[in-house]
């Protein structure tokens, strides 16, 4: 049994790649050109023809398999088996035998993987860094992949102060086993749906439809990957700028938010 089988029988881990295969039933064309375009709209570019991006924590592979038809040659990674699998499907789906895409199975804490990878144009990894239990750890060695002038992309949970702390407790609850995970969603699954339905009725716009314009994502599956996510930290936004400049970063845009999810930052390296 491997490290990530280990904690997930532990409780200490939620199994994404399981989600995310879930995720793959549901995949149209059409939310792959919205995260083609999500990811266009973040680095302020026309294409990524001629560069080198890395995927740190692939997951599904959506966000591989944008860059890649945005001309991008590739390299993917995931600590997750099942979410390994996952985007070495989408290449098989979309670039069988492509070269210009790896996907390889890999730990962003694994020091002497890190050390194998070397540098990349651009850096991807959304939504990830914060749940590998040592976050700080796994921004250093991200930083440490982005050729000078190249760029970092990165999305990390806002720190909520006590509900931060409150949902850190929810998760690991939801990871204890069986019993934890019925109860948590019980509870919160019909909470979430009944909010995004009122939300839609005030509105007067469907929120599911919402939701999948923006990153090409599923509402359900995003609900299922928070209650589950764990190792879960969490930093302010301050915190993140702070630590990248002081690595020779300047950060060149950003997407916050004053609630739970994810405040979103595209660094750009200073050339040494």
């Amino acid at each position: 049994m491997g490290v990530f089988e280990t904690e997930v029988q532990r409780g200490e881990r939620f199994e994404f790649g399981k989600n995310w295969r879930s995720f793959l039933s549901t995949l149209t064309d059409k939310k792959i050109e919205i995260a083609e375009s999500s990811l266009i709209e973040l680095l302020g570019v026309a294409s990524l023809e001629g560069k080198k991006l890395l995927d740190i924590g692939s997951g599904s592979g959506l966000f591989s398999l944008a860059s890649r038809k945005l001309g991008a040659e590739v390299r993917s990674f995931d600590f997750d088996p099942a979410s390994v699998s996952c985007t070495k499907e989408l290449r098989s789906r979309y670039y069988s035998d492509d070269s210009k895409w790896i996907v390889t199975e890999g730990s962003i804490l694994d020091e002497e993987f890190v050390k194998s990878l070397g540098c990349y144009d651009v850096v991807y990894s959304w939504g990830v860094l914060h749940h590998t239990g040592d976050m700080w750890t796994a921004l250093d060695n991200a930083a440490s992949l982005v050729n000078d002038d190249g760029f970092l992309l990165i999305a990390i949970y806002n720190d909520q102060g006590r509900k931060s702390k409150f949902w850190t407790k929810v998760k690991k609850f939801y990871c204890s086993g069986a019993l934890g995970k019925a109860i948590i969603s019980g509870v919160f699954i019909p909470f979430f749906f009944s909010r995004s339905v009122f939300s839609s009725f005030l509105r007067r716009e469907n929120e599911f439809a919402v939701y999948k314009r923006k990153r090409g994502m599923s509402i359900t599956h995003d609900w299922a990957d928070w209650l589950g996510g764990f190792p879960f930290e969490v930093a302010s936004v301050e915190q993140i700028f702070h630590f990248f400049q002081q690595r020779g970063f300047t950060l060149q845009n950003i997407k916050t938010t004053n609630g739970l999810g994810n405040n979103q930052f595209v660094f750009r390296k200073r050339s040494q």
